[in-house]
């Protein structure tokens, strides 16, 4: 779900990079140093995720994983996309530096959402919690796609097939990060249940950051 260099306006790309910056730079304050292990391993999944293409007619899909990191991350999932996806534009030129901004705001800010609405399912009961997972990855995917539609589609008019293709191509994408994300909550919650006993107000009050109970 990379866009390409060479295809979004300046102004569309500075405004993603001054919200991904703006954005980068409250994740680190917010996210809990104790997790800094997390986030990278949280990182390197998502960047070994996206290098695995699926063709799906005349394009490609991937996952993202999005959902997964922004439910663990809070806004931490700022910076661990960002870093996954600078890595993915020097070593394999996906994406491109020019568009570093853009890409991460579409990734991360749906992620981010869905957090902030479905984390407070992971404390009920295992149905509740596996509903609440499922649906986090389905919409955080689902906002991906739509915010790149979104940039591309108000780039240029031109761009609206590819808009619709692409919210088209990841319908499957949704439902198998769905269930990804719900396989892999469900497996946590057995094995390191600590890690989802996470509030969903960070000390101070700042929405959506994690900390370890009291």
């Amino acid at each position: 779900m990379h866009i390409s260099e060479g295809v979004l306006t300046p102004a569309i790309l500075g405004a993603g990079y001054a919200l991904s910056v703006a954005a980068t730079c409250a994740g680190l304050r917010k996210m809990d140093y104790s997790r800094l292990t997390t986030a990278a391993v949280l990182s390197s999944v998502f960047f070994v995720g996206s290098l695995v293409h699926v063709p799906i007619g005349p394009g490609s899909v991937h996952l993202i994983l999005n959902g997964l990191i922004g439910l663990f991350l809070g806004w931490g999932v700022f910076p661990a996309i960002l870093v996954a996806l600078l890595l993915q534009a020097v070593l394999f030129q996906f994406g491109g530096i020019a568009v570093l901004g853009v890409n991460t705001f579409n990734m991360a800010f749906p992620a981010l959402l869905c957090a902030c609405v479905f984390r407070p399912f992971m404390g009920g009961e295992t149905r509740l919690r596996m509903a609440g997972a499922f649906c986090c990855g389905f919409f955080s995917v689902a906002g991906a796609a739509l915010c790149t539609a979104l940039a591309l589609a108000v780039t240029d008019e031109g761009f609206l097939t590819s808009a619709k293709l692409l919210l088209l191509t990841h319908i499957p994408v949704m439902a198998v990060e769905g269930f990804i994300t719900a396989l892999a909550v469900s497996f946590i919650a057995r094995s390191r249940p600590e890690l989802l006993l996470f509030s969903v107000k960070r000390k101070g009050g700042a929405p959506c950051g994690i900390t370890r109970p009291a």
